[in-house]
Protein backbone atom coordinates (compact mmCIF):
# COMPACT_ATOMS: atom_id res chain seq x y z
CA UNK A 1 0.00 0.00 0.00
CA UNK A 2 2.06 2.74 -1.23
CA UNK A 3 0.98 5.93 0.51
CA UNK A 4 2.44 8.28 -1.89
CA UNK A 5 0.85 7.53 -5.13
CA UNK A 6 -2.07 10.51 -6.38
CA UNK A 7 -5.34 9.57 -6.99
CA UNK A 8 -7.82 6.93 -5.99
CA UNK A 9 -6.24 4.11 -4.47
CA UNK A 10 -6.61 2.51 -1.03
CA UNK A 11 -3.07 3.72 0.50
CA UNK A 12 -4.32 7.57 -0.67
CA UNK A 13 -7.49 7.13 0.68
CA UNK A 14 -6.64 5.37 4.25
CA UNK A 15 -4.52 8.64 4.99
CA UNK A 16 -7.37 10.78 3.40
CA UNK A 17 -9.96 9.74 5.50
CA UNK A 18 -7.52 9.95 8.95
CA UNK A 19 -6.88 13.79 7.84
CA UNK A 20 -10.86 14.56 7.27
CA UNK A 21 -11.39 12.90 10.82
CA UNK A 22 -8.57 14.91 12.14
CA UNK A 23 -10.43 18.35 10.40
CA UNK A 24 -13.44 17.32 11.96
CA UNK A 25 -11.86 17.15 15.57
CA UNK A 26 -9.63 20.12 15.31
CA UNK A 27 -12.87 21.99 13.82
CA UNK A 28 -15.35 21.37 16.23
CA UNK A 29 -12.86 22.07 19.29
CA UNK A 30 -11.08 25.21 17.75
CA UNK A 31 -14.62 26.26 16.81
CA UNK A 32 -13.21 26.80 13.35
CA UNK A 33 -16.13 26.26 11.13
CA UNK A 34 -20.09 25.83 12.28
CA UNK A 35 -21.79 22.50 11.55
CA UNK A 36 -22.66 23.00 8.05
CA UNK A 37 -19.08 24.58 7.34
CA UNK A 38 -17.82 21.44 8.66
CA UNK A 39 -19.76 19.44 6.26
CA UNK A 40 -18.55 21.04 3.72
CA UNK A 41 -14.97 20.90 4.34
CA UNK A 42 -15.22 17.14 5.18
CA UNK A 43 -17.06 16.52 1.82
CA UNK A 44 -14.35 19.14 0.21
CA UNK A 45 -11.24 16.92 2.14
CA UNK A 46 -12.39 13.81 0.49
CA UNK A 47 -12.59 14.95 -2.43
CA UNK A 48 -9.23 16.66 -2.70
CA UNK A 49 -7.68 13.70 -1.35
CA UNK A 50 -9.24 11.15 -3.31
CA UNK A 51 -9.22 12.25 -6.30
CA UNK A 52 -5.52 14.39 -5.51
CA UNK A 53 -3.71 13.19 -2.84
CA UNK A 54 -3.52 13.18 0.63
CA UNK A 55 -0.66 15.75 0.99
CA UNK A 56 -2.82 18.03 -1.06
CA UNK A 57 -5.07 18.21 1.76
CA UNK A 58 -2.75 19.02 3.77
CA UNK A 59 -2.07 22.10 1.92
CA UNK A 60 -5.56 22.66 2.59
CA UNK A 61 -5.39 22.03 6.42
CA UNK A 62 -2.51 24.23 6.78
CA UNK A 63 -4.58 26.63 5.16
CA UNK A 64 -7.62 26.40 7.31
CA UNK A 65 -5.56 26.39 10.61
CA UNK A 66 -3.35 29.93 9.46
CA UNK A 67 -6.08 31.58 8.36
CA UNK A 68 -8.29 30.66 11.69
CA UNK A 69 -5.59 32.09 13.52
CA UNK A 70 -5.11 35.33 11.14
CA UNK A 71 -9.34 35.57 11.88
CA UNK A 72 -8.69 35.01 15.60
CA UNK A 73 -5.73 37.35 15.91
CA UNK A 74 -7.36 40.27 18.13
CA UNK A 75 -10.83 39.54 16.76
CA UNK A 76 -12.61 41.42 19.88
CA UNK A 77 -10.69 44.51 18.34
CA UNK A 78 -12.39 43.86 14.97
CA UNK A 79 -15.42 43.25 16.40
CA UNK A 80 -15.85 46.42 17.68
CA UNK A 81 -14.62 48.38 14.59
CA UNK A 82 -17.51 45.78 12.47
CA UNK A 83 -14.73 43.81 10.64
CA UNK A 84 -15.27 40.39 11.55
CA UNK A 85 -17.80 38.08 10.01
CA UNK A 86 -19.04 35.88 12.91
CA UNK A 87 -19.75 36.36 16.38
CA UNK A 88 -16.91 34.06 17.37
CA UNK A 89 -14.65 33.66 14.31
CA UNK A 90 -16.08 30.72 12.83
CA UNK A 91 -16.61 30.15 9.50
CA UNK A 92 -20.04 28.32 7.31
CA UNK A 93 -20.34 26.62 4.55
CA UNK A 94 -20.43 29.39 1.90
CA UNK A 95 -17.20 30.38 2.74
CA UNK A 96 -15.85 27.09 2.47
CA UNK A 97 -17.74 26.49 -1.41
CA UNK A 98 -15.98 30.41 -1.99
CA UNK A 99 -12.86 29.50 -1.40
CA UNK A 100 -13.10 25.66 -1.99
CA UNK A 101 -14.85 25.06 -5.76
CA UNK A 102 -11.67 26.05 -7.13
CA UNK A 103 -9.64 23.95 -5.42
CA UNK A 104 -11.70 20.78 -5.67
CA UNK A 105 -11.86 21.64 -9.72
CA UNK A 106 -8.51 21.42 -10.02
CA UNK A 107 -8.68 17.99 -8.38
CA UNK A 108 -11.59 16.24 -10.56
CA UNK A 109 -9.21 18.23 -13.57
CA UNK A 110 -6.16 16.37 -12.74
CA UNK A 111 -7.92 12.79 -12.40
CA UNK A 112 -9.78 13.80 -15.80
CA UNK A 113 -6.23 13.89 -17.47
CA UNK A 114 -3.94 11.89 -15.25
CA UNK A 115 -1.35 14.17 -14.29
CA UNK A 116 -0.59 15.26 -10.65
CA UNK A 117 2.95 16.60 -11.10
CA UNK A 118 1.42 19.55 -12.91
CA UNK A 119 -1.97 19.85 -11.08
CA UNK A 120 -0.30 19.92 -7.53
CA UNK A 121 0.74 23.77 -8.34
CA UNK A 122 -2.25 25.09 -9.83
CA UNK A 123 -3.84 23.42 -6.75
CA UNK A 124 -2.05 25.34 -4.40
CA UNK A 125 -1.71 28.44 -6.87
CA UNK A 126 -5.97 28.30 -6.07
CA UNK A 127 -5.17 27.85 -2.26
CA UNK A 128 -2.65 30.85 -2.08
CA UNK A 129 -4.91 32.81 -3.36
CA UNK A 130 -7.47 32.46 -0.82
CA UNK A 131 -5.10 32.36 2.41
CA UNK A 132 -3.08 35.74 0.92
CA UNK A 133 -7.24 37.53 0.64
CA UNK A 134 -7.40 36.10 4.18
CA UNK A 135 -4.81 37.10 6.21
CA UNK A 136 -4.22 40.11 4.12
CA UNK A 137 -8.20 40.80 5.52
CA UNK A 138 -7.90 39.85 8.94
CA UNK A 139 -4.68 41.31 9.81
CA UNK A 140 -4.82 44.29 6.87
CA UNK A 141 -8.32 45.30 8.24
CA UNK A 142 -6.48 46.86 11.68
CA UNK A 143 -4.33 48.96 9.62
CA UNK A 144 -5.82 52.27 9.33
CA UNK A 145 -3.16 53.01 6.90
CA UNK A 146 -5.72 52.43 3.83
CA UNK A 147 -5.71 53.47 0.19
CA UNK A 148 -7.86 52.38 -2.08
CA UNK A 149 -6.52 50.02 -4.89
CA UNK A 150 -8.08 51.93 -7.61
CA UNK A 151 -7.43 55.24 -6.84
CA UNK A 152 -4.51 55.53 -4.02
CA UNK A 153 -6.52 57.97 -2.04
CA UNK A 154 -7.09 57.02 1.79
CA UNK A 155 -10.22 55.45 2.84
CA UNK A 156 -12.14 53.51 5.24
CA UNK A 157 -11.22 50.55 7.21
CA UNK A 158 -12.73 47.41 6.11
CA UNK A 159 -14.34 48.94 2.27
CA UNK A 160 -13.95 46.34 -0.62
CA UNK A 161 -11.00 47.60 -2.53
CA UNK A 162 -8.48 49.18 0.56
CA UNK A 163 -5.72 47.87 1.46
CA UNK A 164 -2.31 48.62 4.02
CA UNK A 165 0.97 47.84 4.51
CA UNK A 166 0.22 45.47 6.90
CA UNK A 167 -2.24 43.83 5.20
CA UNK A 168 0.06 43.37 1.50
CA UNK A 169 2.72 41.88 3.98
CA UNK A 170 0.20 39.57 5.43
CA UNK A 171 -1.34 38.32 1.88
CA UNK A 172 2.77 37.47 1.04
CA UNK A 173 2.86 35.61 4.20
CA UNK A 174 -0.17 33.54 3.47
CA UNK A 175 1.03 32.92 0.22
CA UNK A 176 4.19 31.85 1.04
CA UNK A 177 2.58 29.70 4.03
CA UNK A 178 0.66 27.84 1.23
CA UNK A 179 3.86 28.17 -1.44
CA UNK A 180 5.76 26.03 1.28
CA UNK A 181 3.39 23.38 2.02
CA UNK A 182 2.67 22.61 -2.04
CA UNK A 183 6.65 22.57 -2.31
CA UNK A 184 6.52 19.57 0.22
CA UNK A 185 3.21 18.08 -1.61
CA UNK A 186 5.17 17.86 -4.40
CA UNK A 187 7.76 16.76 -3.49
CA UNK A 188 6.75 13.45 -2.26
CA UNK A 189 4.58 12.61 -4.79
CA UNK A 190 6.82 14.05 -8.00
CA UNK A 191 7.61 11.44 -10.66
CA UNK A 192 11.52 10.50 -10.38
CA UNK A 193 11.83 11.72 -14.12
CA UNK A 194 10.09 14.91 -13.43
CA UNK A 195 11.74 17.96 -15.18
CA UNK A 196 9.89 20.92 -12.86
CA UNK A 197 11.91 22.65 -11.03
CA UNK A 198 10.55 22.92 -7.64
CA UNK A 199 11.98 25.79 -5.70
CA UNK A 200 11.52 28.12 -8.94
CA UNK A 201 7.75 27.36 -9.01
CA UNK A 202 7.44 27.37 -4.85
CA UNK A 203 8.46 31.25 -5.12
CA UNK A 204 6.19 31.79 -8.13
CA UNK A 205 3.20 30.82 -5.92
CA UNK A 206 3.79 32.36 -3.57
CA UNK A 207 3.96 35.87 -5.63
CA UNK A 208 0.94 34.44 -7.42
CA UNK A 209 -1.03 33.79 -4.52
CA UNK A 210 -0.25 37.60 -3.26
CA UNK A 211 -0.99 38.60 -7.22
CA UNK A 212 -4.59 37.05 -6.58
CA UNK A 213 -5.06 39.03 -3.61
CA UNK A 214 -4.74 42.44 -5.57
CA UNK A 215 -6.85 40.84 -8.40
CA UNK A 216 -9.54 40.19 -5.27
CA UNK A 217 -8.96 44.17 -4.22
CA UNK A 218 -9.85 45.53 -7.92
CA UNK A 219 -12.43 43.02 -8.07
CA UNK A 220 -13.99 44.39 -4.76
CA UNK A 221 -13.64 48.03 -6.04
CA UNK A 222 -14.72 47.64 -9.22
CA UNK A 223 -17.77 45.57 -8.96
CA UNK A 224 -18.60 44.45 -5.27
CA UNK A 225 -18.56 47.64 -4.10
CA UNK A 226 -21.21 48.75 -7.28
CA UNK A 227 -23.29 45.80 -6.38
CA UNK A 228 -22.52 43.73 -9.79
CA UNK A 229 -20.69 41.07 -7.30
CA UNK A 230 -20.99 38.85 -4.12
CA UNK A 231 -18.08 38.56 -1.82
CA UNK A 232 -18.29 34.79 -3.18
CA UNK A 233 -18.34 35.20 -6.56
CA UNK A 234 -15.18 37.81 -5.81
CA UNK A 235 -13.02 35.55 -3.99
CA UNK A 236 -13.63 32.62 -7.06
CA UNK A 237 -12.81 34.63 -9.76
CA UNK A 238 -9.32 36.30 -8.18
CA UNK A 239 -9.08 32.36 -7.08
CA UNK A 240 -9.64 31.61 -11.05
CA UNK A 241 -7.00 34.49 -11.93
CA UNK A 242 -4.43 32.97 -10.27
CA UNK A 243 -4.64 29.33 -11.49
CA UNK A 244 -4.87 31.23 -14.80
CA UNK A 245 -1.77 33.33 -14.04
CA UNK A 246 0.14 29.84 -12.73
CA UNK A 247 -0.55 27.88 -15.05
CA UNK A 248 1.02 30.65 -17.77
CA UNK A 249 4.02 30.44 -16.00
CA UNK A 250 4.61 26.65 -15.27
CA UNK A 251 4.41 27.06 -19.33
CA UNK A 252 6.89 29.37 -19.66
CA UNK A 253 9.21 27.65 -16.75
CA UNK A 254 9.17 24.43 -18.15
Amino acid sequence: MDVFVSGPNSGNMAVTLGLVALLLLLSTRAKILDTNGAVAAALLGLLVGGLGHWTWLIILLGFLLSSHKATKWRFEEKQALGLSESSDGHRGWTNVVANGAIPGFMCLIAIVVQEWDIMVWLFGASVAVAAADTFASEIGSLDPRVRMITTFQPCEQGLNGGFSPNGQVAALLGSTVVAMLTFLAWTLTAEEDSVLNGPLLAVILGVVGWIGCQIDSLLGAVLENRGYLTKGSVNALSIAGGVVLMLGLLAWTS
